[in-house]
Order: structure tokens, then C-alpha cells, then sequence
């Protein structure tokens, strides 16, 4: 079989998983048209199970849905969904001293903020997103405004509640550069330049997480990237390090930086290769540095967003090496993905199993899992597909 013919079979798998299996459950189930946003408590079957909407998952799927209505098809369903959500984040997500809501019941009165910024984050995406193809202003000017606090809020995590008392070691987490990098990458669009002092500084702490010697990525260092003696200085969440480096290495490619390439390829690299469960397949949750036990006691099941994140991870590689043994690499996890998570029966996937692959949570969605992680690696890896085969004809 040619290369371009199995690429555009894969293509074809990917379409159909997106498009018949995973967004007709949040088009049919998700939608609050009574009251505004999205039921994201979902059982295996879409029966909502809890009315409480977790406001960074509402914000995921405004952008979700904003992105394929942009960027794929002007479907009209699609962009009555976003801004179903838009518009329900507009009217009751900001609190008046520009805290975004973790929670919120059905209603929108608010419910918890957390003591991070990540809520935040993606209150910025959504709104950026469905801003541009709506056309309103409104909304990406509010994105921006936001995005200008969240910036400050890096520099004194107090500000969003965060203590620290004597006892602590200083520290800082790679979640805050990473997620920024992609959040910039969204709102800057082609005039990124706007946020390039920005960009370079959450580059430079990304790096700080990386020990070339160890071939690890740690999720907790110091402010001047020393290893911590700890718990949670040794933690390694090999799912967030690949997510972290395929972000870096979008940023390569735009900055045409082949050493940060470089970079990204081994956060991609190691953290597959040492995470990945050679004995029943797929992706521990955490591990410890120095080989102790991990004390979360999660750490060794299977959950769904780090496959879906190495699915792209290799996909984007494979798009930019050409090299056959990442395509290799991303079939590997594709196929534990597609028969492990994915429910055919009832469609969307199952979120959590345990280190054998039997799945353990029977719903969809939940305050943790929500209408983003599983279409947006879809989508990107479509997207990947189809600028190989422009490349290949």
C-alpha cells in the first residue's frame, strides 16, 4: 500500500471518529438552551447526572466548536453551540475582580474559583476564538483585557489566593508557561509579535523543566530550575511533557528555531518512552523520578487525554520529520486510544481505566472531562493529515 493511500485511509478513520462518533454526543446531550452553556456532567449514555458547569470545560467547548466552524466547515449548528456558550461565559463567568469561576450551577450563579489560573486561560481562548469568527469585537477585546491580568497574576500567584508559608521550597510548575504558550498562540494568531517578550520568557521557563542528563521533564522545579528533593519535586507527568512539547513545537516551527525542534522532540520522545506501560500498553498517569513509588494513587492508570495529546504529539512530528518511525509511534497509541477509550456504542470515550485497560468511570464527562481534549487531537491530527498529503501529491 502507498504511503499517500494509508495516509488518507487514517485520515478517513480520524473523520469519522470526530464527525459520527464523538461531536454528535455534545451536540445532542451538552447544550443548556433553557438557561445558556453546556450540561458537561454526562453519563455514559449523555444522561446529565449533575447540573453543575465547570467553567473552564464550557470554555473548551466554546473554542472547540468555534475553531471547526472557522477552520473546517460553517456549519450553523456548530456556531449556535459556541455561542450557546460564549455567551452564558459573557454574562456569568467573570466575577467583578476578573476571577473567572471554576463552577457555577446551572443557572450561572457561581459556586468555587480555584486558587489558579487556568479557568482563566481558557475563558481567554473561547471568547478569542468565537470572537474572529463571529465577527464581534466584543468578545476578543474582552479576551485580551483578561489575558493582560492572567500575565500579571504569573508574577504573584497570590493574587489568584495562592500561599506560601516559610516551610515551602520555592517553586514553579510547568502547567503556567505551558498552557500560556498555547493560549498566546491563540490570541496572537499571525500578529503574535504583540506577545513575543511574553512567548520568549514562558519558552525559557519551559526549558527550565527540562534535564537533558536524566532525559526527564519535571513538572515542579525551582524559580531557577533546580531539581526539588521531594514528592512533588520528583513527580513526572509523562502526559502533560508531551502536550508541553508538541506546544514548543508549534512555536519552532513559526519561529524557525531548530534548536528548540530539537528540544521538543525529546520532551516528546522521553516522556512517551518512559511513560509508556510496556507490560499492559499505554500511558502510566505519574511517575517518580528516582523510581520510589508515586504517592498519588492514580499513578498507574490509563486516562484519556495523555493518549489523545502523544496521538498529536507524534502526528506533528511525523508532519515535520517525515520520519516513518513517528508515524509508527502515533499508529501505537492510536490503536490502544480507539480500543481502550472509545465507545462505540454510545459514542464520545470513556476517561479513565485502570493499568490493565478495563475502563473504571463509566461516564463522558465530568468536572475534569469535557468536550476538548479527545476532538481537538482529532482535529489537529486531520489537520496534520492534510498537509502531509499536500506535501506527498
Amino acid at each position: 500500500m502507498s504511503t499517500i493511500i494509508q495516509l488518507e485511509l487514517l485520515k478517513s478513520e480520524l473523520e469519522t471518529e470526530l464527525y459520527d462518533h464523538v461531536l454528535p454526543f455534545w451536540e445532542k446531550y451538552s447544550p443548556d438552551y433553557e438557561n445558556g452553556g453546556y450540561f458537561n456532567c454526562l453519563d455514559r449514555d449523555g444522561k446529565i447526572y449533575d447540573t453543575t458547569k465547570h467553567i473552564w470545560l464550557q470554555a473548551r467547548q466554546v473554542w472547540m466548536f468555534s475553531k471547526l466552524y472557522g477552520t473546517v466547515h460553517a456549519n450553523q449548528k456548530w456556531f449556535d453551540i459556541a455561542k450557546l456558550g460564549a455567551d452564558f461565559l459573557i454574562d456569568h463567568a467573570k466575577t467583578d475582580n476578573h476571577r473567572v469561576y471554576f463552577a457555577t450551577n446551572k443557572e450561572g450563579q457561581g459556586k468555587q474559583i480555584q486558587r489558579k489560573i487556568f479557568s482563566e486561560c481558557f475563558y481567554v481562548m473561547a471568547l478569542n476564538e468565537f470572537g474572529s469568527i463571529s465577527g464581534q469585537q466584543r468578545y476578543i477585546t474582552e479576551a485580551k483585557q483578561l489575558l493582560t491580568h492572567i500575565w500579571s497574576w504569573t508574577k504573584d500567584l497570590s493574587k489568584v489566593g495562592q500561599l506560601s508559608y516559610p516551610g515551602n521550597t520555592p517553586s514553579q510548575s510547568l502547567a503556567i508557561p505551558m498552557i500560556l504558550l498555547n493560549v498566546f498562540e491563540e490570541v496572537g494568531g499571525r500578529n503574535w509579535i504583540e506577545y513575543e517578550a511574553e512567548i520568549m520568557e514562558c519558552i525559557g521557563e519551559i526549558k527550565e523543566h527540562v534535564d537533558h542528563k536524566q532525559q526527564l521533564v519535571y513538572e515542579t522545579v525551582t524559580p531557577s530550575g533546580e531539581k526539588i528533593n521531594s514528592i512533588e519535586g520528583r513527580l513526572l507527568n509523562p502526559g502533560h511533557a508531551i502536550e508541553a512539547g508538541w506546544f514548543l513545537l508549534r512555536w519552532a516551527q513559526k519561529l524557525g528555531r531548530t534548536d528548540l525542534q530539537e528540544l521538543a522532540f525529546h520532551m516528546i520522545d522521553w516522556s512517551y518512552t518512559l511513560g509508556w506501560d510496556t507490560r499492559e500498553k499505554g500511558l502510566f498517569y505519574f511517575l517518580d523520578a528516582d523510581g520510589y513509588s508515586p504517592t498519588p494513587l492514580e499513578w498507574d492508570m490509563k486516562l484519556w487525554w495523555p493518549h489523545t495529546e502523544a496521538m498529536y504529539a507524534w502526528m506533528l512530528r511525523y508532519e515535520v520529520s517525515g520520519q516513518q518511525a513517528d508515524l509508527e509511534r502515533f499508529q501505537e497509541v492510536k490503536e490502544f486510544a480507539f480500543t481502550h477509550f472509545s465507545d462505540p456504542a454510545y459514542g464520545e470515550w470513556f476517561g479513565y481505566l485502570n493499568r490493565a485497560g478495563e475502563t473504571t468511570h463509566r461516564f463522558k464527562g465530568g468536572p475534569y472531562k469535557g468536550c476538548f481534549h479527545v476532538p481537538r487531537a482529532l482535529y489537529l491530527c486531520i489537520q496534520s493529515l492534510e498537509k502531509i498529503g499536500q506535501k506527498l501529491v
